[in-house]
């Protein structure tokens, strides 16, 4: 890789390594039960909601209760978003004039934003009104970020308390997140993208005489809200079809770094924020190594692969070397003004985290440097995943990790003085086959299907790999894609639906039953016996097996998608 490409990630490494601490020790407070920063403002704002909504917020909730509310929440606010964007048509704030969402297309849309998700099979600029994007879309990628959390939060707490029957109020929790977290960093974050040119106006399209005579269209909108809040929340639905490679969304290097430590820098502050509420820093740095180690293992496949360029161009005699007049290495499908190194760099964090911007095509990738994004989504979005969501993932993973490691020993396994016994370990097992079952059924039906293939553009290991990352994306709820496929059809409209609901909802309860168990065990004493989890030694088995569960899972679909397209040289 260039000296540049190495900067911008040492950049971006030094950002985060800043913001992490920082972000951890606020979110801890947030969520610590006592008084936090920003009382006097927050406090009069929650109150009000909680007033209004008629919640207790002195009252907690045991663990199905918990469930139900986020259940009952996430109901009622899809069967709003699924209503306003059928209608769209005859609300306000419609300037361009955009019909009512179809059927099949509303209701993917609205579980996709309900779910994290934010798969679009459609075009913002051409499809949705700037009501539907404020008001619908945007603030969904406000609440289900939230839901995100408070769930990682109802976890944290079932792991450190001792003999509780109760593992928070999930109002509160969604309250304090959004008002609190999100919120905040997203007007501030809003300000900076206006300030380098990303668009923020109620306008419709203009069409427009460029210098050369020939007229174009030139979309309007409330951008730059959506922008922040999109990766902040680790969404990734943009206003423009063409997402985070659009100039109105990201029009230069410098925010499309700010982005990038955007929807990284939450996932990454959990951890932090998880050990100091545990009581012991180093039993949070040990899970947030294993996720950086994760990340920069896909973030340096995906850059070196895509600066290297294409192997079949500079066989014919292609320059894609890098010098002061291009960027080199391999351009398809990417932004010039961002080049190879930080399209990679974008790819590797936004599969990492559950939020599928993408700044370029994923399609017009190498097969190698294509397979990165692939395999980070099915890691399970734990490196560092969502919000909430990718800590969660991999406390879950970590509970299997010390199950093993018991094992091995000879000893029940412990995590944070708890024993890890049958009821959590048929739990953790669960919630690591349900997206893998989803996924890989959904594929193997596609690529038989006449009327699933038709969506295909591609055919061979090619063609595989787009369908599986399809519903890879889906099942993970991520909502990045391989442009190749094309997905607004009944079928895809409609499995996709399921395998983002399947890979939201059946993940989110056994987090919580998980939560609910262990909140009511009391904590063993250390002894010489226990098994350390705050160690190097501990971190490297907890990526140890990660790996090594994924792999096993998924290997087949990827020896022949995009390996048997690199060993053919298919480019």
């Amino acid at each position: 890789m260039s000296t540049a490409a190495w900067l911008q990630l040492l950049l971006l490494i030094a950002l985060l390594a800043i913001s992490t601490p920082l972000l951890g020790a606020y979110l801890a407070k947030v969520y610590g039960g006592g008084h936090a920063p920003g009382d006097r403002v927050f406090g009069p704002i929650e109150r009000l909601v909680y007033r209004l909504c008629g919640v207790d917020e002195t009252k907690e909730q045991r663990w199905p209760t918990y469930a139900i509310s986020l259940l009952a929440f996430s109901f009622v606010s899809v069967l709003i978003l699924y209503a306003q964007l059928r209608l769209q048509n005859h609300l306000p704030m419609n300037p361009d004039g955009h019909n009512g969402v179809g059927a099949f297309l509303a209701f993917n849309t609205a579980v996709s934003f309900l779910t994290n998700t934010n798969w679009q099979n459609y075009s913002g600029e051409s499809t949705m009104s700037h009501l539907s994007q404020m008001a619908g879309l945007t603030v969904h990628n406000f609440v289900s970020a939230a839901a995100g959390a408070a769930v990682a939060v109802a976890l944290i707490r079932g792991l450190v308390r001792r003999r509780t029957a109760t593992i928070g109020n999930f109002w509160v929790d969604l309250v304090r997140t959004t008002v609190r977290v999100l919120l905040p960093l997203a007007v501030v974050f809003t300000l900076v993208l206006v300030s380098q040119g990303v668009v923020q106006n109620f306008n419709g399209a203009r069409t427009v005489t460029t210098v050369s005579g020939q007229t174009q269209t030139i979309p309007g909108g409330p951008v730059a809200s959506q922008e922040s809040i999109k990766e902040l929340g680790e969404n990734g639905g943009g206003p423009y079809n063409a997402n985070s490679a659009h100039p109105f969304e990201n029009p230069n290097p410098i925010t499309n770094i700010i982005e990038i430590w955007m929807l990284l820098a939450i996932p990454f502050a959990f951890p932090w924020a998880f050990g100091l509420l545990a009581g012991d820093v180093k039993q949070g740095v040990a899970v947030l190594s294993a996720m950086v180690v994760l990340w920069l293992a896909v973030s340096l496949v995906a850059m070196a692969f895509e600066t290297n360029g294409n192997p079949k161009l500079a066989a014919h005699g292609a320059d894609q070397q890098v010098t002061a007049l291009q960027g080199g290495g391999n351009m398809e499908g990417k932004e010039t003004r961002f080049g190879p190194a930080a399209s990679g760099l974008f790819a590797a964090a936004t599969t990492g985290t559950s939020t599928g911007a993408v700044n370029s095509m994923h399609d017009s990738y190498t097969p190698i440097g294509g397979a990165a994004p692939l395999v980070n989504m099915m890691l399970g979005e734990v490196t560092p995943g969502g919000t909430g969501s990718g800590l969660y993932g991999m406390l879950l993973f970590a509970l299997l990790s010390v199950f093993i490691a018991g094992l091995m020993v000879g000893r029940t396994p412990e995590y944070l003085g708890k024993k890890i016994q049958g009821p959590e370990m048929k739990l953790v097992v669960l919630y690591i086959l349900i997206v893998p079952i989803v996924v890989l059924s959904f594929t193997a039906v596609s690529v038989v299907l006449s009327s699933a293939l038709t969506s295909l553009h591609n055919t061979g290991p090619h063609g595989l790999t787009e369908v599986t990352y399809a519903y890879t994306s889906m099942g993970n709820n991520n909502g990045s894609a391989f442009a190749g496929l094309s997905g607004n059809t009944d079928w895809f409209n409609t499995t996709g639906a399921i395998a983002m609901l399947a890979g939201r909802f059946l993940l989110m309860i056994p987090v919580l039953a998980i939560a609910g168990s262990l909140g009511r065990k009391q904590a063993a004493p250390v002894s010489a016996g226990t098994f350390p989890t705050n160690t190097p030694l501990f971190a490297t088995l907890l990526t140890g097996v990660v790996v090594i569960v994924v792999g096993l899972t998924y290997f087949p679909v990827v020896a022949l998608g995009p390996v048997v397209e690199h060993l053919v040289g298919k480019f």
